[in-house]
């Protein structure tokens, strides 16, 4: 079947449909674990009307929960959040970042030296 033709199905009818071929695809897994199959592509086709009827739910519950921000109006909103709140550092971590230094590094041996050397 085609989407448009799930998209013309029923929420419950859709919940079915989806619950049958879950079940169809158990049963041609196992008999093709025992045997040859007939139509062994058949599973090929469950897996993608299960994925259709699943897109199409999803798609039905994505209307029913309204418009989404877009990135740039999350981004802005948390750029107005943040901005009002600093984060305060604790006083163990102002410790450990100032107290904490790195070893001096040593000089490599100069290849002139080397030369003379040898």
């Amino acid at each position: 079947m085609k989407a448009d033709e799930f998209r013309s199905l029923s929420d419950a009818d859709v919940k079915a449909r989806v619950a049958e071929l879950q079940e169809e695809q158990f049963r041609l897994r196992f008999r093709s674990a025992t045997e040859t199959l007939e139509q062994p592509l058949r599973l090929r086709t469950i897996r993608r009307d299960i994925a259709r009827l699943l897109t199409v739910l999803r798609e039905r519950e994505l209307e029913a929960a309204g418009p989404k921000a877009t990135p740039t109006q999350r981004r802005r909103a948390n750029r107005r959040t943040t901005k009002a709140a600093p984060a305060a550092k604790t006083a163990a971590a102002t410790k450990t970042a100032t107290t904490r230094k790195a070893a001096p590094r040593k000089a490599a041996p100069k290849a002139a030296s080397r030369r003379a050397a040898q």
